[in-house]
């Protein structure tokens, strides 16, 4: 394997990892997948992720999106542990950014919680996400999280 590929590795990391992440969009948004898409939306969701570890414009904010889409995955694949797992990866990301950040990360927590059938942690995280929601300037970020919060229960 060579060290210097026939192509623009830094502008392969970035196509990557943005069209991976919107691909997993495609998937999270279907009302109703096959096992196939199952897995395909689990294999987007970590290759974007692994394209944004890549990139050297990543911040740890991409990063904390990057893993909080995952945890999102494994929720909707009913594999709390790992969710679970990613979710916590994008809190401790999140730390010291914009609360839109940790309000993602503890919407995921509560997810992973809901899946795993724990509500009173399901509760705690919500009550934390509720709280980074407050916190949010922009309107339009506020809603989006809003209204995950609201598929939590």
């Amino acid at each position: 394997m060579t060290d210097n590929p026939p192509f623009d590795a830094n502008a392969a990391h970035k196509y990557f990892s943005a069209h991976c992440f919107n691909k997993t969009w495609d998937y999270i948004d279907k009302p109703e997948r096959t096992s196939e898409e199952d897995m395909a939306m689990l294999h987007s969701a970590i290759t974007s992720l692994w394209h944004w570890t890549q990139r050297e414009d990543a911040q740890p904010e991409n990063l904390s999106v990057g893993y909080w889409q995952v945890s999102r995955v494994y929720a909707l694949l009913r594999q709390p542990d790992n969710a679970r797992r990613y979710a916590e990866v994008s809190l401790k990301l999140a730390e010291g950014s914009e609360p839109f950040y940790s309000g993602f990360a503890f919407e995921a927590l509560a997810r992973a919680e809901m899946v795993a059938g724990d509500r009173v942690k399901m509760q705690r995280f919500l009550e934390k996400a509720r709280e980074a929601l407050e916190q949010i300037k922009e309107e339009e970020d506020r809603q989006v999280l809003a209204k995950d919060l609201e598929s939590i229960h």
